[in-house]
């Protein structure tokens, strides 16, 4: 990766993993949370061997992407950011009511269904977890802000036709924008389908105001 960067004349190139999650929120095809550790701890050292080698050609940051789950996530956060020095990281929410949204559909329906039953009710749901995980870390960079979309009946709606969940949308937003933070344009959007990248273009509008928005990515 590095080296395709170097060769697309980027100046700088910025390395991230995912941390490590608890036993509880491993995936279908995970089996082991203590092999999450292993692999968060052998990037670390390789990510600072890739910058000090490439350092004459490219500048290479080296952050992280957070889990938000539950309460035990922020302590594995907090003890990452103890133990290593990183440039930044990236606050991010793949789960809502401890289920994951991004995965496949059932899931997503399980997250759904213990949120009241609709897509407006569990993306009010996310936007309030993230809601949490903003005040409780202030990320530098807030990823793939509006994700919950992905696996809902209509990923390409509007969000301000639905009013309290933009409320939430626009809290969050000013939330971020109070201390600095920035967020993402995520592409993968595009590659899963979607005709917009994550966040949508009404969002982007109100972050472009507010000068929140980094990307393309």
């Amino acid at each position: 990766m590095v080296q395709q960067a170097i060769s697309l004349k980027m100046d700088t190139f910025a390395l991230t993993e995912h941390i490590p999650r608890d036993t509880a929120d491993l995936y279908p095809e995970e089996v082991d949370a203590q092999k999450l550790v292993e692999i968060f701890d052998a990037y670390y050292p390789e990510a600072l061997r890739l910058r000090e080698k490439y350092a004459s050609q490219i500048t290479i940051l080296i952050g992280f992407e957070g889990e938000w789950i539950r309460p035990s996530s922020h302590t594995i956060i907090k003890d990452l950011l103890s133990r290593y020095n990183f440039d930044f990281f990236v606050g991010s929410i793949h789960h809502t009511l401890t289920k994951p949204i991004d995965f496949d559909h059932d899931m997503y329906y399980e997250a759904r269904t213990i949120a009241g039953g609709s897509d407006e009710d569990v993306f009010a749901a996310f936007f309030d977890e993230q809601y949490d995980m903003l005040k409780a870390l202030t990320p530098p960079l807030v990823g793939h802000f509006d994700l919950i979309r992905l696996k809902s009946d209509d990923p390409e709606r509007n969000w301000t036709t639905m009013p309290a969940v933009w409320e939430k949308i626009v809290r969050n937003l000013d939330f971020v924008a109070s201390y600095g933070g920035i967020l993402e344009l995520n592409s993968s959007a595009i590659r899963k389908g979607m005709s917009e990248p994550y966040p949508k273009a009404e969002i982007c509008k109100v972050c472009c105001t507010e000068a929140l928005l980094l990307g393309p990515y």
